[in-house]
């Protein structure tokens, strides 16, 4: 029997509850647990994210050096543009990723609180037509 049950990544934010629904809402997740200083939600794909309450968060400065990458978080989608809107609507906003390194399409975000995000896309596995 594994000693270690499940994984979850925890970002500290000075509002929980108002990043747990951004991230929800992104992720078509549902809320887990929740107390007053922590709300966990676990994505349709078993994604499992947590907020935890910290009044004197600062947010990341990434892509400037200062206070940099903190945590950094990659979701994979078929459809950058789809998904941008989806996060724009939602309250995060794109942040300035020329050239970003690697073999996939990929964009940078910051959610509400300001923690950095990679939406990746993923190359699609079907025959090429014509």
């Amino acid at each position: 029997m594994a000693l270690v049950k499940a994984g979850v990544v925890v970002l500290d934010c000075a509002e929980p509850e108002k990043l747990a629904v951004f991230y929800k809402e992104l992720l078509e997740a549902e809320e887990t647990d929740a107390t007053a200083n922590r709300v966990e939600i676990r994505g349709a794909d078993g994604t499992r994210l947590a907020f935890r309450r910290d009044v004197n968060a600062t947010p990341p400065s990434w892509p400037r050096p200062e206070n940099s990458l903190q945590a950094h978080l990659d979701f994979l989608v078929g459809d950058l543009d789809e998904a941008e809107r989806k996060v724009v609507g939602l309250g995060g906003r794109p942040l300035e990723t020329s050239h970003a390194p690697g073999p996939y399409e990929e964009r940078g975000y910051a959610d509400p609180a300001g923690h950095s995000f990679t939406l990746r896309r993923v190359p699609s596995t079907a025959p090429k037509q014509g």
